[in-house]
């Protein structure tokens, strides 16, 4: 399962990463402290597509089995 979990979680990671940042970005209150948000945003954002990334590789596995 980890050799189709791996490569969903790269982009399923780069994707909410992304999301996360443009969120911190478009909040004014969240933008005005330096930037010091956008690491951590990002951070949040990989560490969130490994559950999601699980749960898609199980679904993609069970998928092609039948």
């Amino acid at each position: 399962m980890l050799k189709i979990a791996a490569p969903v979680w790269m982009m399923l990671g780069t994707t909410l990463a992304g999301i996360a940042v443009m969120i911190v970005l478009s909040v004014p209150s969240l933008a005005a402290h330096d930037r010091r948000f956008i690491p951590y945003a990002a951070l949040i954002g990989f560490i969130i597509a490994i559950p999601i990334a699980y749960i898609v590789a199980d679904r993609m596995r069970n998928a092609f089995r039948t």
